[in-house]
């Protein structure tokens, strides 16, 4: 998988060299490109934004830098014509819900681009004009608002880069967590058997497999009533 990032804060994502995605990355397995908005500026003071049309406040980032960078980005490797087209994702906090479902989609896809707004936002003629070339994504952390799209990026691709087949090396773990048959996960222990007076379940400890899977479903949907009740309807 290919994954390219413009920023106007390139170091933000030297994480990202680091834990199961750094060797991915190291291996080839994912192919990542930061790069800077900055650089697509042609004025001694690399502006990226101006003020609104219409007032308010705040400033919103301006279309040439983004136009250039996504041209580039786009266009910078050979692609299938029979392929499908890359997925451009404009995290905001004015779109679509991110969830488990929406990292499974995007893990299959081959190349992701994360264009990474601040201030007020990006022009949205950025947007409509990327919809036109790339199939565009427009996701939300959730129900609040962040200082720029990074985190929110970083967040993306860590839960999809991790759904790649061969970032985590035991492909069954993926299946036993929380979001993805509905619940939350059930809860986890591991040596010593007691520790500060509090101990294991003694059903973890009994061997008996069919046992254990029947108490962890009952657990997951316990703590998924508990805590997110409304996962269960």
């Amino acid at each position: 998988m290919r994954i390219d990032i413009v920023t106007i804060f390139p170091e933000f994502f030297s994480v990202l060299d680091v834990s199961l995605l750094g060797k991915a990355r190291t291996s080839g397995l994912l192919r990542l490109g930061v790069h800077d908005l900055r650089d697509y500026t042609h004025d001694r003071h690399r502006t990226v934004d101006d003020t609104p049309y219409g007032g308010g406040a705040g400033m919103v980032m301006r279309p040439e830098p983004w136009g250039e960078a996504l041209d580039d980005v786009l266009a910078s490797e050979q692609r299938d014509p029979a392929a499908p087209l890359p997925v451009v994702v404009f995290p905001s906090p004015a779109g679509e819900v991110f969830a488990q479902t929406t990292a499974r989609e995007l893990a299959g896809e081959e190349h992701l681009v994360f264009a990474c707004g601040r201030y007020e936002g990006i022009d949205q003629r950025v947007v409509d004009h990327t919809a036109t070339r790339a199939r565009v994504r427009e996701i939300s952390l959730g129900d609040y608002v962040l200082n720029g799209g990074e985190v929110a990026a970083m967040a993306m691709i860590e839960a999809i880069g991790r759904l790649v087949p061969g970032v985590v090396g035991n492909p069954e773990s993926l299946t036993e967590e929380s979001h993805e048959n509905g619940l939350l996960e059930y809860p986890s222990y591991t040596k010593p058997a007691e520790w500060r007076g509090l101990t294991v379940p003694p059903i973890l400890l009994s061997g008996n497999h069919g046992a254990i899977a029947q108490w962890r479903h009952g657990q997951q949907v316990e703590r998924t009533r508990r805590v997110r009740p409304e996962l269960l309807d």
